[in-house]
This record gives C-alpha cells, structure tokens and sequence, in this order.
C-alpha cells in the first residue's frame, strides 16, 4: 500500500458528482435496455489493478461484453467517465465511437485509447462509469447501459 497524499486528503470532498456524466445529458436520454457486463468486476465492485494506469497497474482496458441492442441501431458508443475527480467536469477514459451494432463484446486491451484509473492517492474511492449508447442512423439514442466501478488508491 502506498501513503496517501496530502493532496488527495485535503480534496477528499471535492468532486464533479454524478449528475456531471453524459448519462445525465439530455441528448443521450433513452431506454436503459442495453446490460452491460464485464468478467473482471461486477456493477459496482473493484476493478482489478491490471486497469489501473502508471505503476499501479497494467493500464488494460477490461473485457466487456452487452447484449439487448435494438435492430434499429446503426452504431454503438463506448464512453468512461470518472466523476469523482476534483474538477468541475468527469475526466474520460475512453470513448469509443462506431461500433458496428452486431458486435457484443470488446475483449480485455481491445479499447483503443483506454487511459485506465489513477485517482490521487488518499482522494478515496472514485466511480469509473462505462457507458454504452445505441445510436441511429440520425444519431439518436435508441438504447443505453451502464456498468459502474470502483478503484481507490491509497
């Protein structure tokens, strides 16, 4: 374990919150019918240290897969957010635009420009938010999921 921040202490309470995600946006509203896992944590449950960027971890992006994608999507974004960094904003850690609606899943690696979590040490537990939209053809959502996880680093 390594020693916490006198940084990370001293903005223990500061942080963009939720309602800062795209989630939130109104043009990203929809039905929430897409289910969107991962073999490496649960919703809700620690992402492995492989996630992790710097030292702390390998920086690999987790396996994902999703099912419940609608016939009329065109394409599909990946989006993850943190938003329990001290900023006004959620930082991204990858965004992901085009997919082809009949793929199901991105294998553990496979998310081009995956900046995996590396919060302030002592800041606390911060919420990786994975985001999935079903886009159509004139770009609006006809379905989204959501996959929450946590990573702290002391």
């Amino acid at each position: 374990m390594g020693i916490a921040s006198p940084i990370g202490r001293a903005l223990r309470s500061r942080r963009a919150g939720e309602q800062a995600l795209a989630w939130y946006r109104p043009e990203l509203q929809g039905p929430e019918t897409l289910t969107l896992t991962s073999p490496a944590f649960e919703h809700g449950g620690r992402m492995p240290a492989s996630t992790a960027a710097g030292r702390a971890g390998g920086n690999t992006s987790p396996e994902l897969a999703w099912s419940g994608v609608p016939t009329d999507a065109a394409s599909l974004m990946l989006l993850v957010q943190d938003y329990d960094v001290p900023l006004p904003k959620p930082i991204t850690h990858a965004r992901v635009n085009g997919i082809a609606p009949d793929i199901t899943r991105i294998a553990e690696g496979g998310i081009r420009g995956w900046h995996g979590p590396g919060p302030i040490p002592g800041h606390g537990p911060h919420h990786y938010v994975f985001q999935l939209f079903a886009l159509d053809e004139s770009g609006r959502v006809v379905a989204r999921g959501r996959l929450d996880g946590l990573y702290e680093r002391d």
